[in-house]
C-alpha cells in the first residue's frame, strides 16, 4: 500500500495536472486530449514482445509502467477518464487497478478492446504512438507539434509527488550497487554482478528504466557497454556500474566506479579526482545556471585533473582548446530526468526555442537554464578510449606510458539525480548513506 504521506502528494499533483492541462488545451483551442499508453511490439517474425514501458505522458498522471493498450480522456472541467485494457484472458494475468487513493481521481472504465474509445464532439488530439490514420477516424488530430510541446514542458519541473518517486527510486537503486560492488570484490564476473544487483534492487531486469551497463576492467570504457560477461576475470582492475531503477514511472540512473584488488595505484586517486569533480559541479547548482557553462566547467576541471595526475604534460586549457579532454569524456555532463530516463525538454527552451548543443559538445542532452523543479543528472568521466586517443598518438602532451598502465581499467564515471531548488542542489542520490 502507498504510504499516506505520498498518497496526498500525488493526490495534489493531479490536482495541478487537471489544471494545467485545462489551461494547455485552452490556450491551444482543444476541447481534450486522448493519451494512449502504448503496447509492446513483437519481435520481427516471432511471437515474443520486447519489454515495454507506457508513453510517459500516460505516466504521468497514471503510474502503471506496465500498463498497455489503455487509453486516458481529459477534458476541462470534467473528471479525466480511464480506459483501462482489463481483457479476460487464460494465457496472461489480467491487469488490475491498485486499492489505492488515486484511482478514485479518474472515472474508471474496464475495457477489453485495444482499440481507442469513441470521443465527444469537439476538438480532440491523441498523444502517443497512433497513426494518422487512427486519429482521423476518431476525428482528432495525431500528436499535434505545439500542444505536445507545452505538455513537454509540464514535464520539466517536478511535483513533490514526482520527486519523492524519484527519491525512492534512487534509495532502491543503490541498494542494487552496493551488491554488486560486493559481488565483484568477491570475485564475481559482470553476470554475478548483475544478478546481485537485480536481487539488492528488488527488479526484473524488464523492468528497469535502461539496461544496465556492468563493465569490469576495459569494457568500463565502453560507454554503453551491453553485454555481462559470465567469465570470472583473471585481474580485477575496475568496475564501471551505471544501473537504475523505476518506481511509479520514475527513474533512478546512478553510476559508480569502484577500483578492484588488483588495480594499477593510478587508479584509484583518478576515482578520488573525478568523485571529488563531481561534488563541487553538483554544489554548483541552482535556478538560473547555464548547464552549458557547467558542461564546459567539467572540462576545464577535466584538464586540471588530467595533468595533475600526469596522464597529460601540457597545460589544462591547451588539453580543452585542443579536444584531448573530449578524447578522454567525449559525453555530456548530464541530461534531464523524471518518467525517462533521457527526459523530455533538455534541449528547448520554456517557449519551445530550439537550444541546440555548442558545436564542440554535440553529445550534450541539457542545453537550457537550470530552474527550479528540474532533476538533473551530473556525470562527469574520465576513460581510456584508444579509438579516440588514437588522433593524439604523436602528441608529446599525453603521457603514453601512464595511459597503456590505466588502459585495462576502462574509465571512470560518477553520476547522481539532483533536484534543483531555489536553495541550492538537493542530491536525491546521497539522501541515504551510501
Amino acid at each position: 500500500m502507498i504510504a499516506p504521506d505520498l498518497a496526498a502528494a500525488q493526490g495534489r499533483h493531479l490536482d495541478a495536472l487537471a489544471r494545467a492541462y485545462a489551461d494547455i488545451l485552452g490556450t491551444e483551442g482543444y476541447d481534450g486530449v486522448l493519451l494512449y499508453s502504448g503496447h509492446a511490439h513483437r519481435h520481427f517474425a516471432d511471437d515474443q514482445t520486447a519489454s515495454f514501458a507506457a508513453y510517459g505522458h500516460f505516466l504521468h498522471w497514471v503510474p502503471m509502467a506496465g500498463l498497455a493498450h489503455s487509453w486516458l480522456l481529459v477534458r476541462p472541467d470534467h473528471r479525466p477518464t480511464l480506459y483501462f485494457h482489463a481483457p479476460e484472458d487464460f494465457w496472461h494475468l489480467t491487469p488490475r487497478l491498485p486499492e489505492e487513493p488515486w484511482v478514485g481521481a479518474f472515472e474508471v472504465e474496464l475495457r477489453a478492446e485495444t482499440t481507442p474509445p469513441s470521443l465527444p464532439t469537439g476538438r480532440f488530439a491523441v498523444l502517443g504512438e497512433i497513426s494518422a490514420e487512427l486519429a482521423s477516424e476518431l476525428g482528432a488530430e495525431a500528436n499535434p507539434e505545439a500542444l505536445t510541446a507545452r505538455l513537454d514542458e509540464l514535464r520539466v519541473r517536478k511535483s513533490d509527488y514526482e520527486v519523492a518517486c524519484l527519491r525512492e527510486a534512487n534509495r532502491r537503486a543503490l541498494a542494487g550497487h552496493r551488491a554488486a560492488r560486493e559481488a565483484f570484490l568477491a570475485g564475481g564476473a559482470e553476470l554475478d554482478c548483475q544478478l546481485a544487483y537485480l536481487g539488492a534492487s528488488r527488479s526484473r531486469e524488464s523492468e528497469l528504466p535502461y539496461q544496465n551497463i556492468v563493465g569490469i576492467n576495459a569494457h568500463g570504457g565502453v560507454l554503453h557497454y551491453q553485454h555481462y560477461d559470465s567469465d570470472t576475470p583473471a585481474r580485477r582492475n575496475s568496475l564501471l556500474l551505471d544501473g537504475g531503477h523505476r518506481y511509479r514511472g520514475y527513474c533512478a540512473d546512478i553510476t559508480r566506479t569502484w577500483p578492484g584488488p588488483d588495480a594499477d595505484p593510478l587508479f584509484a586517486p583518478l576515482v578520488e579526482g573525478v568523485t571529488a569533480l563531481q561534488r563541487r559541479l553538483v554544489t554548483a547548482l541552482r535556478p538560473g545556471v547555464s548547464y552549458v557553462e557547467l558542461h564546459e566547467r567539467m572540462h576545464a576541471e577535466l584538464g586540471a585533473l588530467l595533468v595533475g595526475h600526469g596522464l597529460v604534460r601540457c597545460s589544462a586549457d591547451t588539453a580543452v582548446a585542443t579536444g584531448i579532454t573530449r578524447a578522454f569524456c567525449p559525453h555530456g555532463l548530464g541530461h534531464l530526468l523524471g518518467l525517462q530516463v533521457h527526459d523530455l525538454g533538455g534541449r528547448v527552451a520554456a517557449d519551445g526555442t530550439p537550444l541546440s548543443p555548442p558545436a564542440a559538445h554535440p553529445a550534450l542532452r541539457l542545453t537550457r537554464e537550470l530552474q527550479a523543479g528540474m532533476v538533473v543528472t551530473m556525470e562527469p568521466g574520465l576513460y581510456i578510449i584508444p579509438m579516440l586517443l588514437e588522433r593524439f598518438r604523436d602528441s608529446r602532451d599525453i603521457d603514453w606510458q601512464r595511459v597503456e598502465r590505466l588502459a585495462d581499467h576502462g574509465g571512470v564515471r560518477i553520476e547522481d539525480n539532483v533536484l534543483v531548488t531555489a536553495q541550492g542542489p538537493d542530491n536525491l542520490t546521497l539522501h541515504d548513506a551510501e
